[in-house]
């Protein structure tokens, strides 16, 4: 994890027409992406779990991930971003759903999250769901389960800990066909093997200017770190009261409030029985610069379109789909504007905005092969879209560069495409395929359930940036522009309107109660 960078004497004279500090800036602009941004600490923590089944308790690893804040504001609440949960059970687990005559599952996660402050603590619960899994004929069983958490506020200045409590596992266990039993479901509840204090710390945040204060830091914590233990399930005495942080659970149901955009139709779009709306969020590379920038969880709505017959194959049968989509954001066909800030030169701070604007119909075009042997399916997807990029804000160690309110690429993002003929002009490539055998869960993308999609872009030169004289694209093209910068982005489970499931039993939700994407979809790397 990283902590606050130190302060650094600000320069007597900022030039702001270096190309470094313009490069830098303009780095956090880049299209669907994720990388750290100062100010914010990623944790990435393997704890040892023992996990309680009918016939005794297994070890277990499980993995939390996440991103805090470095430091929040007195008052300001902090809410953990791509929050993955994935726990990792043994063999023998697996042997013993596989005794109940289960052959796959569907998990949800429940872990507790012990707040400290001081010498008051509280307990927050982290829910995640995992996409359905086939259980393996040996080994160990991966879940890998993510899900928005409640947000929390401390009370007081000084340091915040959030540290890994008790843990349970919902299992619904599926049945092969033809069972003649329903192995049901279970629900395994697992306890961190160590509890020592400052082993179970996840993160610490500081909240407002003062410095940390408290008692001494636990072994393996910060200095300054309030013992974690005692916001830990099972971890001390329960300090309730005025000084406890404040947990606060998003809305049942709803989407409110979550860590993303509302992503609805509306009376100004209105939904068809095909239309579907997913989240999606990505990162690429920046190659001239040799970092990455993050694209933050955008709406995109979509009208998925009807299977005709594909070319003759006497091995398969096969069938094409066009669907096409747009971003939505407060009625703009754009995703929402996002700020990141850098340190150039290795101390000089750098905030930019951007937002990527499109200027066409983003199309999804899918071909489905049924092979007539085995009736395997494999689904090739290429989205194509076209997006400017748009600056609209640039801040050196906090004083403003201005950069006009044009100042965006000359010509969308473009990758070369496989289909120039049919698909003509300036746009964005990114494929996925998706596969799956008869009766087991597709694995890759798939535009129904969402997936990983990759690409590479060139990104144009820059015009429009600058005023009051001062021509800043060229130095924008020459820091940024070129070919061969790499994408993945990810696509959410979208929501089918016509069809809305909310989750049962025996489906994990797609929609929230007021019909948006029930999952939102985190970076990989």
């Amino acid at each position: 994890m990283k902590g606050p960078r130190p302060a650094v004497p600000r320069p007597s004279r900022v030039r702001t027409r270096s190309t470094a500090i313009v490069a830098f800036a303009v780095l956090a602009a880049m299209v669907p992406a994720a990388s750290s941004v100062a100010g914010t600490q990623e944790v990435d923590t393997e704890l040892p779990y023992l996990c309680a089944f009918p016939s005794g308790r297994f070890p277990a690893e499980v993995r939390i991930s996440a991103a805090f804040p470095d430091r929040v504001e007195a008052g300001e609440a902090i809410s953990p971003a791509g929050v993955t949960t994935t726990v990792e059970l043994p063999a023998e687990a697996v042997a013993e759903l596989a005794a109940l005559e289960a052959v796959g599952a569907r998990a949800a996660t429940r872990l507790t999250v012990g707040v400290a402050q001081d010498e008051a603590s509280a307990e927050a619960t982290w829910r995640g769901t995992a996409e359905p899994v086939t259980l393996p004929a040996s080994g160990p069983l991966t879940l890998t389960a993510t899900g928005d958490v409640p947000s929390v506020t401390g009370r007081s200045d000084g340091a915040l800990a959030f540290s890994a409590g008790n843990l349970a596992v919902d299992l619904a266990l599926d049945a092969a066909e033809g069972a003649t039993a329903d192995p049901g479901a279970l629900t395994v509840d697992c306890s961190p093997e160590r509890d020592a204090p400052g082993e179970l710390l996840l993160a610490t945040v500081q909240v407002g200017t003062e410095g940390p204060s408290g008692s001494p830091s636990p072994p393996g914590a910060s200095p300054g770190t309030p013992d974690p233990s005692s916001g830990t399930p099972g971890g001390g005495e329960d300090r309730q009261g005025d000084r406890a942080p404040e947990v606060t659970d998003d809305p049942s149901g709803a989407a409110a409030d979550r860590d993303a955009p509302p992503c609805r139709y509306d009376d100004e779009h209105p939904p068809t029985p095909a239309s579907l709306n997913a989240y999606i969020t990505g990162h690429t590379n920046v190659k001239k610069l040799k970092g990455a920038s993050l694209l933050p969880p955008s709406c995109m709505l979509i009208e998925q379109g009807n299977p005709v017959d594909g070319p003759p194959d006497p091995d398969h049968l096969i069938f094409d789909t066009a669907s096409h989509g747009d971003f939505h954001y407060r009625g703009r066909k754009q995703t929402p504007p996002f700020r990141s800030t850098f340190l150039t030169f290795g101390f000089t701070p750098v905030t930019a905005t951007m937002v990527l604007e499109q200027k066409g119909t983003v199309t999804i075009d899918s071909r489905i092969k049924l092979r007539l042997s085995d009736f395997r399916t494999i689904t090739d997807t290429y989205v194509r879209a076209p997006l400017t990029l748009r600056v609209t804000a640039l801040e050196v160690n906090g004083t403003p560069l201005d950069v006009g309110p044009a100042c965006r690429t000359e010509t969308p993002l473009t990758s070369a495409d496989p289909d120039p003929a049919n698909h003509p002009g300036d746009h964005l490539v990114l494929y996925g395929r998706g596969e799956q055998d008869l009766g087991l869960p597709a694995t890759g993308y798939l535009l129904l359930s969402g997936g990983a999609l990759s690409g590479e872009a060139t990104i144009p030169a820059f015009t429009g940036c600058g005023s009051g004289g001062e021509n800043l694209d060229r130095l924008l093209t020459a820091s940024i522009s070129g070919p061969g910068n790499e994408i993945l982005q990810v696509q959410g489970q979208t929501c089918s309107i016509a069809n809305p499931v909310f989750g049962d039993e025996f489906n994990a939700p797609q929609c929230t109660s007021d019909l948006q994407p029930y999952v939102i979809p985190v970076p990989e790397r």
